[in-house]
């Protein structure tokens, strides 16, 4: 581990131990949206430290990833039950089907006022928008997995392919690309814009994280562990990546540079998944083992 940051982290209980948080947010109402995939529901937590859970009955699938639509609604997917779903800050849920062989995974919003996800069981990249109108992208046939998205600098959608080692590039038009990565069983997860122009990816398989240009130039920098199975990842407000190791229960840190920091989370095996920048300025990381932990940096 390199020094170079400082964090002070505290952990949040909001579930049981079997709930499962896995996706988080910070939603356009100033609360924490996350999912709970086990236990079938959305959790909301204020910043003071109020919770709630959505919908009163269990959803039909467990919600995997969410973020902010372009309606000022928040957006999850349901990957066993091939649904989309919406909840308003109110808590008004509404699901969406989408084609039975889609399994989908991440989600992000698009520049075009839709939301775009990965289709990981059919290797498609799917559109919706906010009436519930479904699109499917079909990918090369080389390209397996469709895992993450999110929104580029270059106004498309980049994603990661994780079985078929490869990061790719939708235009809002359905224009693809696809990039190789250089490591054999790299197995990329999380994606994020970075702060410097660049998208920044997680190697679960490898223990890597990985950069690539808008050109689909790719730079890898390996983490101390090759076992530590970083995540997600999310650009932080102190202009470095931050991402989750669900195999060591870090929080990693890496400036566009490459400088790398680690930071061990206080409960071990706490299987630390999704990760986003709240309205307080700190991050903070979804907790399988059922809690959100707080990474206060300076």
């Amino acid at each position: 581990m390199q020094s170079g940051s400082h964090a002070t982290i505290r952990e949040f209980t909001v579930a049981g131990a079997e709930a499962g948080p896995y996706g988080i947010t910070a939603g356009p109402d100033g609360a924490l949206w996350f999912t709970l995939v086990h236990e079938r529901r959305v959790g909301r937590m204020t910043p003071d430290g109020a919770l709630s859970l959505h919908p009163g009955e269990p959803l039909t699938d467990g919600p995997m990833i969410i973020t902010v639509g372009p309606d000022g609604a928040l957006w999850f997917t349901e990957f066993q039950g091939h649904r989309i779903g919406r909840i308003t800050t109110d808590g008004e849920v509404a699901e969406f089907a989408v084609p039975a062989d889609c399994g989908p995974c991440g989600i992000t919003a698009g520049p075009d006022g839709n939301l775009w996800f990965a289709q990981m069981s059919a290797g498609r990249i799917g559109r919706i928008t906010v009436d519930g109108e479904v699109t499917g992208f079909a990918l090369p046939g080389a390209a397996t997995t469709p895992s993450m998205i999110t929104q580029g600098p270059d106004g498309a959608l980049w994603f990661t392919l994780n079985q078929g080692n490869a990061v790719g590039r939708i235009t809002p038009g359905g224009d693809i690309a696809v990039h190789a990565l250089p490591t054999e069983g790299a197995a990329p997860v999380g994606i994020t814009a970075g702060p410097d122009g660049a998208l920044w990816f997680t190697e679960i398989g490898a223990g890597q994280i990985g950069r690539i240009t808008t050109e689909g130039k790719v730079t890898e920098f390996p983490l101390p562990d090759p076992a530590s199975r970083p995540h997600g990842i999310v650009a932080g407000p102190d202009e470095a990546l931050w991402f989750t190791e669900w195999g060591t229960a870090h929080v990693g840190r890496i400036t566009p540079e490459g400088r790398l920091d680690e930071h061990i989370l206080p409960t071990p095996a706490s299987e630390p998944h999704g990760i986003a920048v709240g309205a307080d300025g700190a991050l903070w990381v979804a907790l399988e083992t059922g809690a959100l932990a707080r990474v206060a940096i300076s």
